[in-house]
């Protein structure tokens, strides 16, 4: 089928995207005009649509899963059903192998995409995820969170300065879970960070939390935990 990409929705996917189909609809209008007998639009679309079927081979490339396509299956399994039925094969054979570069095109428009992506929006600073901070504000989601709040100044002020630190993710679970009392027991990162906004066109949804001390900031993306930690706190005492 088409290529099957794992990768953010956003600006420039949506710009190149259209690019693509554009490219692949002006091929269908030329084949459209060339053939006789007007064959039906949505037997078209639907033979289309069925030449996008493909065996393909799965190629990861910074940490996007693509899809290489192989073999027409589409194509194939048109051939069989049409070609006994009169010159119906002949009539909508272009289109189907249209189905099958299409997938090629949408490929090389991802590829396009993808490294045009990682030079606009970098995806190890902080400042991609959280842009805007006016609507900022922590909230707590462990009852070991104080009564505090968050300063903006200091947040915005530190956005392009905090450096991605590596997460010990054995060593704050035994600190957490291992090492204390239940009753005791102190959450890691006891806030999280709502009412911000990620660098305009990114696509990019993130959960933010942050550390207990109001030092540190760990991002959840639907493909990774990324770490920042700031040398001052975040956060101050609540009214």
């Amino acid at each position: 089928m088409i290529i099957n990409f794992d990768f953010p929705f956003n600006a420039i996917a949506i710009l190149i995207g259209i690019l693509a189909w554009s490219v692949i609809v002006f091929f269908a209008y030329r084949i459209y005009q060339k053939q006789k007998g007007n064959p039906k639009i949505w037997k078209i679309i639907i033979v289309f649509f069925i030449g996008l079927f493909s065996f393909s081979f799965k190629w990861s490339m910074f940490d996007t899963m693509i899809k290489i396509p192989i073999l027409p299956l589409g194509v194939w399994i048109l051939y069989f059903v049409l070609k006994g039925k009169g010159d119906r094969w002949q009539t909508y054979r272009s289109f189907a192998w249209l189905g099958f570069l299409a997938n090629f095109i949408i490929l090389l428009s991802t590829l396009v995409v993808i490294p045009i992506h990682h030079v606009i929006y970098h995806e190890n600073e902080l400042s991609t995820y959280i842009s805007t901070v006016e609507n900022a504000t922590i909230n707590p989601i462990h009852p070991s969170a104080e009564n505090l709040t968050l300063n903006k100044g200091k947040l915005l002020e530190k956005l392009h300065e905090m450096k991605q630190e590596t997460i010990y993710s054995d060593q704050w679970y035994a600190e957490t879970y291992m090492n204390a009392e239940s009753t005791n027991r102190k959450e890691r990162f006891p806030y999280q960070l709502i009412g911000t906004s990620p660098k305009w066109g990114s696509g990019f949804q993130t959960i933010i939390y942050l550390e207990e001390d109001g030092k540190g900031i760990l991002l959840s993306t639907s493909k990774k935990q990324l770490y920042f930690r700031s040398e001052i706190s975040l956060i101050e005492e609540g009214e």
